[in-house]
C-alpha cells in the first residue's frame, strides 16, 4: 500500500509537470552501503524518469541492475556539471523528467548538483526531493553528541596548513562540528584536531556506515590518535567525524560571540549589536548586552 501511495504522489507530480510543458528534476537519495535501504519511492522514480544524471555512471548502473531498472544514465559530476547545466535545463524544458543521484547518499551534500538546482529554482522550474540515506544524519543520530545544534563542514582541506587554519576558525564553536573524511587522510585529520582542539576534546568517528565493517569510535582526540596508529583497519573506508562543541565560558558566552559583539558595537548601538550576535550564534541577547556594558 505504501508503494501505491508513493506511486500516486509521483504520478501526480509528473502529470503536473507535463501539463506545464516542463519536466521535473528529482533529487534522489540512494543507499550509502546497505542495499536494503532502497526505498520503493526511490526505485519507482529511477524507473519512470527519462534519464538519470549520475556522479559515476558505473556505480549507478550497478545500483540500477540490483533494483531491476534499465533507465539510461549519463555522467554529471564536479568537473562537467557547469558545462552540462544548460543542456539539462533544455531537456527539462522540453518535458523530460530527470533524476539526479550521487555515488551514495543525498545529492548536493558534499556532492554535485548545487549549480543545477540553484538555476532551476531561479527559473521557477520543478525540483522534487526523494528523501533517503544521508551519512552525516545517520552518524549524528547514533553518536551520542549534542544534536540540537550542529555545523556541517564537508571535507576538510587536503593539505595540513589549510586544514589547521580551518580547524582554528571553528575551535571555539559550541555546536557539534561534523566532517567527512577519506581513508588516506583520516590519521592526519585526527592528529591536526589534537593540535588545535587539545587531546581531551570528545570526538566520535563513524566508519563504513551501514556496511559490513561498520564501526563507531567514541573517545578523546588523544585516544583516537593512538587507536588509528595501532589498528590499521580503523583507517580504512569512509568516515564521518563528529567533534563535541567547545565549552562555553563562565559568563555563558563563547569567544566568537564576544569578538563579534565588540566589533559590531563600534558601528551600532549596543542593543542592536547584541541582537545581531544573539541571532548569529544562538546566544542570549541580555548576556551579550551585559558583556558590552562591562567593557
Amino acid at each position: 500500500m505504501k508503494f501505491n501511495q508513493n506511486s500516486t504522489s509521483q504520478s501526480n507530480a509528473q502529470s503536473s509537470a507535463r501539463s506545464s510543458g516542463m519536466g521535473t528534476l528529482y533529487v534522489v537519495a540512494t543507499p550509502i552501503g546497505n542495499m536494503d535501504d532502497v526505498s520503493s519511492r526511490m526505485r519507482h522514480t529511477l524507473a519512470t524518469v527519462s534519464k538519470i544524471a549520475a556522479e559515476d555512471t558505473r556505480r549507478t548502473k550497478r545500483l540500477l541492475s540490483h533494483i531491476g531498472v534499465d533507465t539510461p544514465c549519463f555522467s554529471f559530476h564536479d568537473h562537467n556539471e557547469r558545462q552540462k547545466l544548460e543542456w539539462l535545463v533544455q531537456l527539462l524544458e522540453s518535458g523530460e523528467s530527470i533524476a539526479l543521484v550521487s555515488d551514495a547518499g543525498t545529492p548536493l551534500i558534499s556532492d554535485p548538483g548545487y549549480p543545477l538546482v540553484t538555476e532551476l529554482r531561479k527559473r521557477n522550474m520543478k525540483v522534487v526531493a526523494i528523501p533517503g540515506p544521508c551519512a552525516l544524519v545517520a552518524a549524528l543520530s547514533i553518536a551520542g553528541l549534542p544534536s540540537d545544534r550542529f555545523i556541517f563542514e564537508g571535507f576538510l582541506p587536503s593539505k595540513s596548513g589549510a586544514r589547521l587554519t580551518k580547524l582554528e576558525s571553528i575551535s571555539s564553536e559550541t555546536a557539534t562540528s561534523i566532517f567527512y573524511e577519506s581513508s588516506h587522510r583520516i590519521k592526519a585529520c585526527i592528529s591536526d584536531m589534537a593540535s588545535v582542539f587539545g587531546i581531551d576534546r570528545h570526538v566520535v568517528i563513524a566508519r563504513e556506515l551501514t556496511k559490513t565493517f561498520e564501526t563507531v569510535l567514541d573517545a578523546s582526540v588523544g585516544e583516537l590518535v593512538d587507536i588509528l596508529e595501532n589498528d590499521v583497519n580503523q583507517s580504512k573506508g569512509e568516515f564521518v567525524v563528529m567533534v563535541r562543541g567547545a565549552e562555553k565560558k563562565k559568563d555563558g558566552l563563547c569567544e566568537e560571540s564576544k569578538i563579534l559583539a565588540v566589533k559590531l558595537s563600534e558601528y551600532l548601538p549596543k542593543k542592536q549589536a547584541s541582537k545581531i550576535v544573539a541571532e548569529i550564534h544562538n546566544e542570549k541577547k541580555n548576556l551579550i548586552y551585559q558583556y558590552l556594558l562591562t567593557l
